[in-house]
């Protein structure tokens, strides 16, 4: 089975990292975070307060 290769190790260590800010950032919001579809959108309305659709679509 061998070691895991620098770059597996290294993205072994970034979703870590990931998780443990994300459950800072929920301990101080008190609420869980959005995920999937739902932290997508959250995500691309607080850019510019437009929906992902709104900004394919501009003339809707």
């Amino acid at each position: 089975m061998g070691s895991p290769s620098p770059g597996e190790e290294s993205a072994k260590g970034l979703r870590e990292s990931a998780e443990t800010e994300e459950r800072r950032i929920e301990r101080q919001k008190g609420s869980p975070l959005a995920k999937g579809e739902e932290r997508f959108e959250e995500r691309s309305r607080s850019s510019d307060g437009r929906s992902a659709g709104e900004k394919q679509n501009p003339a809707g």
